[in-house]
């Protein structure tokens, strides 16, 4: 297996470094308000400070990937983004977002240190090789379509483009039509391209459901986690909110906020035994 740096190395900002835990990519499906996001980032702060667990906080600030025409995909462009900005210049943290078209790369550049590519749209060149020429880290999240094996391509599409700063994140694959699985092998398999993330929440997803809004089993997120930390998984990506029943995003799928705290108690516990 090739050795990498983990992402946190060359990520500025980011603290606990040194830890030997696991980093953590989270925060709301989409950026709600202003209030709404610091609240969520300064909890998830406390707790990962807690806990010496590196921290990126994430929050989309367009939502272009929707079921329904009158799905919620954002409270505007700019306007999420400086909440994004504002929430890493208030808690001195990294940030992330996911980006759609390929002209979004240098916008979202702006304002986050990290870009993510969505699992639909990680076959897309354009976009990938936009993502990767602003310079910043790149995470590719896995279509829920393709095979461990095949994410080498979009990595090289990465560093083809002269940045070495890329991350997978694992997200389940597709089930039939109305639900995903995680193949926990294929973790071992893109750790030899990259390091390798997964998505605890998205894995869980129960997309195509008839009322045009995508269901979810959150209560098995500390099962799909607990199994993550023990195979290998470089990082951890969680959706989070305060209360997931109003969330305008996602919200069947996110882990309640106050319950944060104890499963990542938890899986440290994990990460300390497989060392």
């Amino acid at each position: 297996m090739r050795k990498f740096a983990p992402m946190i190395a060359t990520l500025s900002k980011i603290k606990h470094k040194d830890s030997p835990n696991f980093f953590l990519i989270a925060g709301p499906c989409a950026i709600e308000d202003e209030s709404m996001a610091l609240r969520i980032a300064e909890k998830v702060v406390e707790v990962t400070d807690k806990l010496s667990i590196p921290y990126i906080f994430k929050g989309s600030f367009k939502k272009a990937n929707r079921s329904r025409i009158d799905s919620f995909t954002g409270i505007g462009d700019e306007k999420a983004l400086e909440i994004i900005r504002k929430v890493g210049e208030t808690f001195d943290i990294p940030t992330t977002t996911d980006i759609h078209e390929p002209w979004h790369a240098e916008m979202a550049a702006q304002y986050v240190d990290v870009i993510q590519i969505p699992a639909f749209l990680v076959r897309q060149t354009d976009l990938v090789v936009a993502a990767a020429k602003t310079g910043k880290h790149v995470t590719l999240k896995k279509g829920q379509f393709l095979s461990p094996e095949s994410m080498l391509f979009p990595v090289q599409k990465v560093t083809d483009s002269g940045n070495q700063n890329v991350a997978i994140i694992e997200r389940g694959t597709m089930f039939g039509y109305g639900d995903l699985v995680v193949d926990y092998r294929g973790i071992p398999v893109m750790r030899n391209y990259a390091p390798v993330i997964l998505d605890i929440t998205h894995s869980l997803q129960q997309p195509n459901q008839a009322s045009g809004v995508t269901g979810g089993k959150p209560e098995l997120i500390e099962t799909i986690a607990k199994a993550g930390i023990a195979v290998g998984a470089d990082g951890l990506f969680i959706e989070t909110h305060p209360d997931p029943k109003c969330a305008k995003s996602d919200g069947a799928n996110m882990l309640q906020l106050d319950k944060l705290e104890e499963l990542l108690t938890r899986l440290v516990k994990i990460r300390q035994v497989i060392l």
